[in-house]
């Protein structure tokens, strides 16, 4: 092969010229108008959902089953550089909106806690649209709720001062529906774990994390370590039956198995009911890829 053969054969297996950056941005262009596009098309369907479903009953366009579902699928199929932390708001932001647009509710937060932190996690799973209001107390921001016609309250998921969680016994009474956020990790932007509280169809509810509202008389730190292997406790003094009441998260243990291991350990079980339930969140290690 002559030197001339061999340089033009070298040409024709050189690479492709990389696009400019005028070419990069008129993709990205066209990409940002077909999102907006589909957002547009999402809202037409809703508009058509709403004559279907006439959603003016109470709390009826909360569906914490098809979140949680939609949820998951998000983050099994999510991949590349952009953080799932973005992609989890964005799509929250975007369930909300259009559950507000089905049948308009305010968010009502316990700010006892922190105000920022309570704030960022509203604005955060909610966005802008959705009206804010903050209370002094959970039992204030819960009795908001049990007076509205459809709105939802945030309460602190890992202490209280007082046993708001008894507001919801009664039939007909609000109840937990959710536990945000829903990808766990030490660093995410609004970290505060809280229970989302509002009336909600049975049949929307997700209940594979089981919330109780318990009463004990004996409740003792030897009875908490006890029971820690097989529930998550979030307890306060109750004076009523010398003991505490207890908001016990069942995630597959079995509340009797649970009730059981209260007695065992020296406690005297007064009452339970059960407050609600919410989806299995994920777990987000170091690395970054997700696990149920």
């Amino acid at each position: 092969m002559s030197n001339s053969e061999r340089s033009n054969s070298e040409r024709s297996k050189a690479p492709p010229a990389p696009p400019s950056l005028q070419e990069l941005r008129k993709e990205i262009d066209a990409i940002d108008e077909q999102v907006h596009r589909l957002l547009i098309a999402r809202g037409d369907i809703i508009d058509r959902l709403i004559q279907v479903k006439q959603t003016q009953e109470v709390g009826s366009a909360f569906r914490p089953a098809r979140e949680a579902s939609m949820m998951r699928s998000l983050v099994e199929r999510h991949r590349g550089i952009l953080p799932l932390d973005t992609i989890e708001s964005i799509w929250r932001v975007i369930i909300s909106t259009f559950t507000y647009v089905q049948a308009p509710f305010s968010v009502h937060a316990d700010v006892s806690v922190g105000e920022p932190a309570m704030r960022d996690s509203a604005r955060f799973h909610f966005g802008f649209v959705v009206p804010y209001v903050g209370h002094f107390s959970a039992q204030a921001a819960v009795e908001a709720v049990a007076n509205s016609k459809g709105d939802l309250a945030l309460v602190s998921a890992i202490s209280s001062r007082t046993p708001w969680w008894n507001l919801l016994e009664a039939e007909g009474a609000p109840k937990i529906i959710a536990r945000l956020p829903f990808l766990e990790r030490a660093d995410h932007p609004a970290a505060l774990p809280v229970f989302v509280i509002s009336r909600v169809a049975d049949d929307a509810m997700v209940t594979e994390v089981q919330m109780w509202s318990v009463r004990v008389s004996g409740w003792n730190a030897d009875i908490a370590r006890a029971l820690a292997p097989l529930a998550e406790i979030v307890a306060v003094p109750d004076t009523a039956f010398d003991g505490a009441a207890l908001l016990v998260s069942d995630a597959g243990t079995g509340f009797e198995k649970i009730k059981t291991a209260l007695i065992q350990a020296g406690a005297s079980v007064r009452s339970s009911a059960l407050v609600g339930s919410h989806a299995t969140r994920y777990t987000v290690p170091p690395n970054g890829s997700a696990k149920p």
